[in-house]
């Protein structure tokens, strides 16, 4: 794989990760475009004990445009887009309209909160955009198995990167597929989150974990591995280096964990064979949901990786994937008890949810 950094018309950066290693990138960005000024700020809500990003620039973000004006697609005569380039593999950039950037701008000291009460910082992190293809209308699970190894070592070199950047405690980077659960550009893609503080998910489970180690000197993700795969009755793909199962406390109605079978921190430290044994099965699985109703499942996959800064002892790699689609005509709602009280109430049994999907494609 071959990887050319270079700058687009308003400074930010843009990376064109090739899988042949002749490849040539002499394009420029020749768009007259502003420079950007991001005014995110974070704050911490005293009472949940969590960060919130603040992000008011964003409604202005690009909202379902037609193909011809997607601005992930390679640039052509009537359409010059994000990426100057007349076509690409894997390319990577900073976002247009970021939650956090590593300049946002100082918090504005007029607004009337009490600091005594909410502390206030400016959102400095950073959003990447992450593009599978150059082909607007191929999703991940139509990529070939070639492309798949090839986005997760794009995954991992960002993480790298990511992690050596000023004020980053945590890299998360994820794929929103499919208008039900809200993506904005159609354009197969996912982005990459660089947060300045470690999420409140990936608090609580280190919490978890750290009461586990604490108690029986066990690594608490280890043991749910294991447990998973000596029951079976939630395990859904397994292979030499991975084990895909549905959580026994599932909430969604697609829930899917996809361990490796050794503790990492992070996907910087996957060898080259669980690098393509993950390629093999991910795909599979992807298709695998797209068959389960007879269109493509709308999801959201992220990879939970150790914050930067502390707990890499207790972390353990792995990718949760969801879908709000709880039948093939019907979504699932955060109603009452899940947005109110996050209490979760799931329709189906973990145990139902694992056999539809072994069944899935057969």
């Amino acid at each position: 794989m071959k990887k050319t950094p270079t700058k687009m018309a308003d400074g930010r950066e843009l990376i064109y990760y090739d899988e042949d290693e002749s490849a040539i990138r002499e394009t420029s960005d020749l768009r007259d475009l502003p420079d950007l000024q991001v005014t995110s700020e974070v704050r911490h809500d005293p009472i949940l004990d969590e960060w919130v990003v603040v992000a008011s620039h964003r409604q202005t973000r690009t909202f379902l445009p037609p193909t011809n004006q997607c601005p992930l697609c390679a640039t052509n005569a009537d359409n010059a887009t994000e990426i100057p380039a007349d076509d690409y593999d894997v390319v990577v950039f900073e976002n247009r309209f970021p939650s956090l950037a590593l300049n946002a701008l100082d918090v504005d000291p007029k607004v009337p909160v009490d600091s005594d009460l909410v502390e206030r910082r400016p959102a400095r992190g950073r959003c990447e955009v992450v593009v599978f293809t150059s082909n607007h209308d191929r999703s991940f699970s139509q990529l070939p198995v070639e492309r798949v190894r090839t986005v997760l070592d794009v995954w991992a070199d960002r993480t790298a990167e990511l992690s050596a950047m000023p004020g980053i405690e945590q890299v998360f980077p994820f794929e929103n597929c499919g208008v039900e659960i809200g993506v904005t550009l159609s354009h197969p893609h996912g982005q990459i989150y660089s947060y300045p503080f470690v999420t409140p998910k990936t608090n609580r489970m280190l919490r978890s974990a750290r009461r586990h180690m604490e108690e029986t000197g066990r690594n608490l993700f280890a043991d749910v591995l294991a447990a998973e795969r000596r029951l079976k009755a939630r395990v859904v793909a397994e292979n030499d280096n991975w084990t895909a199962f549905v959580p026994s406390a599932a909430r969604w109605p697609i829930d899917l964990h996809i361990y490796p079978h050794r503790r990492m921190a992070d996907m910087t430290q996957l060898t080259e064979a669980e690098r393509d044994d993950f390629a093999e099965m991910y795909l599979g699985i992807l298709q695998k949901l797209d068959s389960l109703y007879g269109k493509p499942l709308p999801y959201i996959a992220g990879w939970h990786q150790a914050p930067v800064n502390r707990d890499r002892d207790l972390a353990y790699l792995h990718l949760e994937l969801l879908s709000v689609q709880r039948s093939a005509d019907k979504l699932k709602y955060l109603a009452g008890s899940e947005s109110g009280m996050a209490v979760w109430i799931n329709d189906a049994t973990p145990e139902r949810i694992a056999e539809m999907l072994r069944e899935a494609g057969t």
